[in-house]
């Protein structure tokens, strides 16, 4: 059933098996695994069914570190949540990513990629996607050795988590659906070791209380820390979680970059043999390049990806169809009816890069003022100085607004510099050319330099990474390996907030993966 909190009577209290506060991609997808847990559930979204202005507000922060995107503009507050204007990009975490690696200060997950492995099948069915590794495309061979391709998947369906597309959830007898009903506070036990109640809020001035024996946080990786840093109480005087001081902290992204002019004497054969896009099953996949494991091993270098794509040169002016559709991607509000013409404008550029792509990418290539270019799609290293912490600013609701302050270490960069290297000796090694280094990968220059004209993203992916963060060890991090948050017993998390490590994958993947994790280990619990 679903219910609009608005209309519900100020002071109601609900009673529940589970809580589940966040209607994204991971609420959802816990939801539905859950249905058969045997308990009743409730599903909390702060907004309604689409894009409300007044909602959406309270998502307002500030940003005092190295630039970035506005905040209220870097994730939706309705139903179904980001996921309603992603580009459907799906790719696993490598092996690698797992693996605490000597050369990379707090990386390792309590887990190693085999622990995933049936959960990312799962995930890629339920997006009905074909059944494959990021590096196992059938029938594809490479001529690159220690600069390797991987591959995204798409998810073509781009309004999945949509409330429309939801009826088996608004149809089900088990679960309670509450439109903004907006978690403000989450109360303990006199203990602190296990939460009682959560305090739900709506603009109007209504409160409630829901109380359930399992609470999941799926709000993330911002919403996440902002929660658990303002449920203060005398057990938990920091925040819950934040004994040891780690909630906020470790805040990732993938920044996007210019890694390096690639000069090629004869364009078709390159794009002959590296497309940027390939059919594989009647799905499009989108190629990528990033470091061998052994090249990381030996260079100290983290698991960064590049894209080839023909850009015009630094300091350019933005040609007048892409300040067009970035104009109408950032000023036409996330509505119905803005979603679907960035649907539209999405689907018809897959078609033209399916028919056309390299036709067009070497005419392009041939003007003047264009070149090819890497484009980078960075792993981030985790950096406790990177990180969301609490304002005096309040919102509507009168929750302490965010800061991020982003910042980067000096390995991100390195291992930028370094991978451009190796691929400029790769295409000498194979006669396809060769490749001239961004001028900011110079020691001299910025620690980062982000370029408005490589991506309608240029900064970074907006994705919202480990500040939650998954260790065995209460000490370093959050949650334990079965996304639980250290020291309060019915607590759990299901977020990108709780990725130790980034990858150069998109998160949605593994997001999906861990809560289906979740919900495994929470039907044996209640059992």
């Amino acid at each position: 059933m679903i219910e609009d909190f608005v209309n519900v009577a100020d002071g109601t209290g609900y009673d529940t098996g589970i809580c589940i506060i966040g209607a994204g991609a991971a609420g959802i997808t816990l939801a539905r695994s859950l249905l058969d847990s045997g308990l009743p559930l409730c599903l909390l979204e702060s907004g309604g069914a689409d894009f409300e202005a007044p909602t959406q507000n309270l998502a307002a922060g500030e940003s005092i570190g190295q630039p970035y995107y506005p905040l209220e503009e870097s994730r939706l507050r309705f139903f179904g949540g980001t996921t309603a204007i992603w580009g459907g990009r799906c790719a696993q975490l490598d092996a690698i990513d797992f693996r605490q690696r000597d050369w990379v200060t707090y990386s390792g997950w309590p887990f190693g990629k085999d622990v995933l492995t049936g959960y990312y099948r799962q995930a890629q069915g339920l997006l009905e996607l074909p059944v494959i590794d990021n590096n196992m495309l059938p029938g594809f061979q490479s001529p690159l050795h220690t600069v390797c391709p991987a591959f995204w998947q798409f998810d073509e369906r781009f309004d999945r988590f949509t409330l429309a597309n939801c009826t088996d959830l608004v149809a089900s007898a088990k679960v309670r659906i509450l439109l903004h009903a907006t978690a403000t506070q989450i109360h303990t036990n006199a203990d602190g070791s296990a939460i009682d109640s959560v305090t739900i809020s709506n603009l109007h001035g209504g409160t409630g209380t829901v109380r359930a024996r399992i609470f999941i946080l799926a709000t993330g990786g911002l919403e996440v820390p902002r929660l658990l840093l303002s449920s203060k109480s005398p057990t938990h005087p920091n925040g819950l979680g934040n004994h040891h001081d780690n909630v906020g902290r470790f805040f990732m992204e993938h920044p996007h970059a210019r890694g390096a002019l690639v000069h090629v004497s004869n364009p078709r054969q390159l794009f002959k043999l590296l497309p940027r896009f390939i059919r594989y099953q009647g799905r499009r996949f989108g190629m990528l390049f990033h470091p061998s494991d052994q090249l990381q091993e030996t260079k100290g270098i983290l698991n960064s990806g590049f894209t080839l794509a023909v850009r015009k040169h630094p300091g350019a002016k933005q040609v007048l169809y892409k300040q067009l559709y970035n104009s109408m991607r950032h000023e036409m509000s996330p509505t119905r009816f803005g979603r679907g013409l960035w649907k539209i404008t999405r689907r018809v550029s897959a078609r033209i890069q399916d028919r056309l792509g390299a036709y067009l990418t070497t005419r392009k290539l041939g003007r003047e003022g264009y070149g090819l270019y890497a484009v980078i799609r960075a792993e981030q290293a985790p950096n406790p100085d990177s990180r969301i912490v609490l304002t005096d600013d309040r919102d509507a609701l009168g929750m302490p607004r965010i800061a991020l302050d982003w910042r980067l270490s000096a390995i991100d960069k390195d291992s930028i510099r370094i991978l451009m290297k190796a691929f400029d000796e790769e295409l000498r090694d194979h006669g396809l050319g060769s490749s001239e280094p961004a001028d900011w990968l110079d020691e001299s220059g910025p620690g980062w330099e982000t370029d408005p004209l490589v991506s309608n993203h240029p900064i970074g992916g907006y994705h919202h990474m480990g500040t939650a963060r998954m260790a065995a060890n209460p000490r370093d991090g959050v949650v334990d390996a079965n996304c639980r948050v250290h020291g309060v017993a019915n607590l759990y998390i299901a977020s990108s907030a709780v990725f130790p490590t980034a990858g150069w994958a998109n998160p949605t993947l593994t997001i999906l993966a861990l809560s289906l994790r979740l919900a495994d280990h929470l039907r044996r619990e209640v059992k």
